[in-house]
């Protein structure tokens, strides 16, 4: 599952011109999205499931569902692992590279499972020469897809490693999981994946987090959000961004702020200073188990690259006070 980022070219091609032709096919993209994607003003009310969201899900389905020439252009699924250096925050790749055999890594809306692939090619290990010895055969891997787009490569790869050190899991949301399901993992990424396309946000966090080790990390990104600090804000001020957060009062709350108030976790939010489409990155780290998310209700829903989406923040009901 994957959007309007640049598909990235290949491992040796220099970053300069890699993050060029990445803010120009996601400002186009972004474009094309804003069209279809006006949304209502903030005052909109949360509102049941409707009608027309169920409408809107089939047709998100249908993009997740769309092969050959019906797939849209900018619905990437081949994205290298050098885009997800690029495109994620820096600590990222450190991360990567201090798994062991006994870690395990978890990537959401995986595609191809290209990223995976190439963290046990050579090329990883030249570039990341401090720490190899540690890694050893290095840790095992789940892509996780609503659909299977796995090419040959995928197979000869999995066929030359030793069993069960990959999988790919697919046809089901993550939150249609078992909580046992699929284990538990040191590092989780994703980008441009479930967390951009869910329309249940906090169930998808929660469940990413039962997954999650302790002191074990998630990085992720959104599109087209409004950043905790911006210094390419235009002049005009935006109205309606692709991914919105709002609370009872129709205010709004940054998705930031949101991923602050879960409980027994660290998070580091930055936006992307290379772009002047509003992209954050998110580091979620897991410091304990007794995690507890937010609660957020989707009242708005269009299908797209990703979808454009507004949630209303569930703020829970006050503690009566207790009677001496």
């Amino acid at each position: 599952m994957q959007t309007r980022d640049c598909r990235i070219a290949a491992w040796n091609l220099t970053s300069a011109l890699v993050i060029a032709v990445s803010g120009l096919v996601l400002a186009a993209g972004l474009a094309h999205a804003q069209v279809k994607s006006a949304k209502p003003p903030r005052s909109v009310a949360a509102k049941p499931p409707s009608p027309q969201l169920q409408k809107e899900l089939s047709e998100q389905t249908k993009i997740y569902q769309s092969r050959g020439e019906q797939v849209p252009s900018d619905y990437v699924t081949d994205r290298s692992l050098l885009s997800y250096s690029m495109t994620l925050l820096p600590e990222f790749d450190q991360s990567l590279a201090k798994l062991g055999p006994a870690d395990r890594w978890l990537d959401v809306g995986a595609g191809q499972g290209r990223a995976i692939l190439d963290y046990y090619g050579d090329r990883f290990d030249a570039m990341h020469a401090e720490g190899r010895e540690q890694r050893g055969s290095k840790a095992r891997s789940v892509a996780l897809s609503i659909e299977d787009r796995r090419d040959a490569r995928w197979h000869q790869t999995a066929a030359n490693l030793e069993p069960g050190k990959i999988e790919y899991r697919f046809g089901k949301r993550i939150r249609e999981y078992a909580p046992d399901e699929l284990g538990r993992f040191k590092l989780a990424t994703d980008v441009y994946g479930g967390f951009s396309y869910t329309a249940q946000l906090s169930n998808f966090m929660e469940k990413l987090l039962a997954m999650l080790e302790v002191n074990g990390s998630f990085y992720t990104v959104l599109i087209d959000v409004s950043p905790e600090h911006w210094t390419n804000r235009p002049a005009t001020p935006r109205v309606n961004f692709q991914t919105e957060i709002i609370n009872a009062a129709g205010a709004e709350v940054k998705v930031c702020a949101w991923l602050k108030r879960i409980s027994c976790v660290e998070v580091s939010c930055e936006a992307d200073a290379r772009s002047t489409t509003p992209i954050e990155r998110y580091r979620v780290k897991k410091v304990c188990d007794n995690t507890t998310v937010p609660a957020l209700e989707s009242t708005h829903f269009v299908a797209g690259t990703p979808p454009a989406r507004q949630f209303q923040l569930i703020e829970p009901a006050p503690v009566a006070p207790v009677a001496k």
